[in-house]
C-alpha cells in the first residue's frame, strides 16, 4: 500500500511534466498552446511560412524523435499499452526504467511536432515503468511487481485526465486483466494520490469541457443502441487500418528506422495541411464537434481525416496514444449520426451532442472492448447522471459487437501480428507450448451421474485427485464432482441435500486434448481439486486428465537433455 501511494506520487508528477513538455514542444513548432483551437493559422515564429509551416514541423520532430527512439528504447515507439500489457502477461512486470525518460520526450515531440495521437498510451508506459522499477528496487515478488505496474498506469490515466475511478478500470481491466481486492485497494491509492497532485497543478476540472446532456423521449434509447453498434463497426475498423497502414509503411520505408519519422513526416505534414484540425490530440475540435459547431459532411470529413493522420502517425514511427484519437473519432461519429436524426426526427432525436458523447464512449469500447472503462471516464467527463443509461446501452452493444467482429482489439492485435499470444506461453519459455494431449495423465474413471453421494465419497477418497468427472448414461461429460462439494451435501439436512453425483457436477471452461498447455493452465490454476478431465474436440468425451503433475512433466520432459542410447550409432 505504501509503494502504491509513492508510485502514484511519482505518476501524477510525470503527468505534470508530460504535459508541460507536451505544451512546451506545440509551442516551439506551431506557435500556438494547442494549434487544433486555430487550425489553418500561421506561426508566429516564422510568419513568412504562414499555414505551410505544418509540412515542416513533424519532419523536424522526426529528426528529434526518431533517433532518440532508435537508440535508447525502441519499445517508446507506438502507442505503448501492448508493451505494458505484455511485460504484465510474459516478463513479470519488468519495464526497462529508461522507458520512462524516453517516451516522455518521444511522445511530447510526436504530438508538439503535429502527430496525431493522444497522451494517454504514453503515461500509461511512463507511470508503468516507474511502478516496474520501484518495485525492482524494493525487490518485491513477481505478483506484486505487476500490481505496481497497474498502480503506475492507474496513476497515470487519473493524473492526466482528472478522472480517478477511470484509472482504477483502466489498470485492472487492461493491464492486470483481474479484479480483485487487493488489485482494487492498490490502484484506489495510487489513483488517489496521483489526482491530488494532478489537480493541484490543473485544476478540479474534466479534461474536456462538455455541456450537459439529457434524454428526454423513450424511443431515443433505440436510437442509442443503434449508434453502438454502428460504433463498433467503426473502431473495428479503426484498429484494422491502423494496422494496415503501419503495414503499408513498413513494405515502403527501405532506409534506417531512426530517419523514418522524419520521411514519412512529410506525408503526415501534407495530412495536416489539407485539416490542419488534425494537428496534435484536437481536443479544441473535439469540444466544438459536441456543441454542434459543425456540418454533417465535415464532421464525416474530421472522423476520416483522425483515422488517418492517427494510423499514419503510428506508421512512420510515432509515438503517441489511441485513447484519445477513438474519443475524437466517436465524438464525429456520433455528432454527424446525431446531426442526421435530429433532420429526420426532430421531435424525437434530442441533443446532437448526446450522441457525440455516447459515440465517444462506444468507438473506445469497440476498438479496445473495454466497456468498464469507457462508461467509467465518459461518465467522469460529464458528471451527467441523466446520460449513464444510453452509455451502457451503447457501450455494452459496441462491446459484444466488436467481439463478433474480431477475435482481437487494438491493443492486441499489436502483439499478435508479433506472434504474441498473452494468454500463451513467453517465447523460450519451457512450459506452455506443448499440446495438452500430449502431457495429460488417463483418464481416471468417472462417475455416473446417477452415483449415490455415500457410494461417490468413497471412490473419490480413493482416487487420490479430490475431484472426478462425471458422465450420463450416454458417456457424455456432465462436469465435475469434487469431494468438497460431496462432503458438504452429505452434511445438509436429508430433506433438501442432493442425492445423486449428478446434481453436484459442475461444468468448468472445457480443456480439449489440441489445446496449448499455456491457455489449459489458466483453466487448472482456477478449479478445484488436483486436475481437470480433457476432452475430444470432435464430440466432447472426456479422454484424459491434466493436473499440476502432468505440466511439470512437460518442463522436465523439455529441459532434461536427450542421452544416446548404447546401440545409438557414433
Amino acid at each position: 500500500m505504501a509503494l502504491a501511494v509513492v508510485i502514484g506520487a511519482g505518476a501524477g508528477a510525470g503527468s505534470i511534466v508530460f504535459r508541460w513538455c507536451i505544451t512546451a514542444f506545440t509551442r516551439l513548432f506551431s506557435g500556438h498552446s494547442d494549434y487544433a483551437a486555430a487550425p489553418g493559422a500561421g506561426n508566429p515564429h516564422v510568419t513568412w511560412l504562414g499555414p505551410y509551416f505544418v509540412l515542416l514541423a513533424p519532419v523536424l520532430g522526426g529528426l528529434l524523435y526518431g533517433p532518440l527512439v532508435h537508440r535508447f528504447a525502441k519499445e517508446a515507439r507506438g502507442h505503448g499499452v501492448p508493451e505494458v500489457m505484455l511485460a504484465v502477461a510474459q516478463r513479470g512486470g519488468r519495464i526497462s526504467p529508461k522507458v520512462a525518460v524516453v517516451k516522455t520526450l518521444a511522445s511530447a515531440l510526436t504530438i508538439g511536432s503535429g502527430g496525431s495521437v493522444g497522451r494517454e498510451g504514453p503515461i500509461v508506459q511512463i507511470g508503468s515503468a516507474l511502478g516496474s522499477t520501484l518495485g525492482r528496487i524494493a525487490k518485491v515478488t513477481e505478483g506484486r511487481m505487476k500490481l505496481l505496474v497497474a498502480c503506475g498506469a492507474a496513476g497515470g490515466i487519473a493524473a492526466t485526465f482528472n478522472a480517478p475511478l477511470a484509472g482504477v478500470f483502466f489498470a485492472m481491466e487492461l493491464i492486470l486483466g483481474i479484479f480483485s481486492t487487493e488489485a482494487f485497494g492498490a490502484t484506489v491509492l495510487a489513483s488517489v494520490t496521483a489526482s491530488v497532485i494532478g489537480r493541484a497543478a490543473f485544476g478540479d476540472v474534466a479534461f474536456l469541457n462538455l455541456p450537459a446532456f439529457h434524454v428526454d423521449h423513450l424511443p431515443q434509447y433505440g436510437l442509442f443502441a443503434l449508434l453502438g453498434i454502428v460504433a463498433a463497426v467503426v473502431g473495428v475498423g479503426f484498429a484494422r487500418f491502423l494496422y494496415l497502414v503501419e503495414d503499408a509503411c513498413d513494405w515502403i520505408w527501405r532506409g534506417p528506422e531512426w530517419l523514418r519519422p522524419a520521411v514519412g513526416g512529410l506525408a503526415l505534414g501534407l495530412v495536416l495541411l489539407a485539416l490542419p484540425e488534425m494537428y496534435g490530440v484536437g481536443y479544441p475540435v473535439l469540444e466544438k464537434a459536441t456543441g454542434g459547431g459543425y456540418a454533417v459532411g465535415f464532421l464525416l470529413l474530421l472522423l476520416a481525416g483522425k483515422i488517418l493522420a492517427t494510423s499514419l502517425t503510428i506508421g512512420i514511427g510515432g509515438s503517441g496514444g489511441v485513447f484519445a484519437p477513438s474519443l475524437f473519432i466517436g465524438a464525429m461519429l456520433g455528432a454527424a449520426y446525431g446531426t442526421g436524426i435530429h433532420h429526420l426526427l426532430p421531435d424525437t432525436a434530442g441533443a446532437v451532442g448526446a450522441y457525440a458523447l455516447v459515440g465517444m464512449g462506444a468507438v473506445f469500447a469497440g476498438a479496445s472492448r473495454a466497456p468498464i472503462t469507457a462508461l467509467v471516464i465518459l461518465f467522469e467527463l460529464t458528471g451527467e447522471y441523466t446520460i449513464i443509461l444510453p452509455l451502457m446501452l451503447a457501450i455494452v452493444l459496441a462491446a459484444a459487437t466488436s467481439g463478433l467482429l474480431s477475435n482481437d482489439t487494438i491493443y492486441t492485435l499489436k502483439l499478435h501480428r508479433r506472434g504474441i499470444d498473452l494468454e500463451g506461453p513467453a517465447r523460450g519459455a519451457p512450459i506452455g507450448a506443448q499440446h495438452v494431449g500430449a502431457v495429460m495423465e488417463p483418464l481416471p474413471s468417472p462417475l455416473s451421474a446417477s452415483t449415490p453421494l455415500t457410494d461417490a465419497a468413497d471412490l473419490l477418497s480413493l482416487s487420490g485427485h479430490g475431484a472426478l468427472p462425471v458422465v450420463d448414461d450416454a458417456g457424455h461429460h456432465l462436469g465435475v464432482v469434487t469431494a468438497q462439494a460431496v462432503a458438504e451435501a452429505l452434511a445438509e439436512q436429508p430433506e433438501t441435500a442432493p442425492t445423486q453425483v449428478g446434481q453436484l457436477a459442475e461444468l468448468s471452461t472445457p480443456v480439449t486434448e489440441n489445446q496449448s498447455l499455456a491457455q489449459a493452465l489458466h483453466v487448472l490454476l482456477s478449479a478445484p481439486g488436483t486436475g481437470v478431465p480433457v476432452l475430444d474436440p470432435a464430440h466432447g468425451m472426456p479422454i484424459g486428465w491434466l493436473t499440476h503433475q502432468s505440466a511439470l512433466l512437460a518442463v522436465h520432459a523439455a529441459t532434461t537433455p536427450q542421452t544416446p542410447s548404447a546401440s545409438a550409432p557414433s
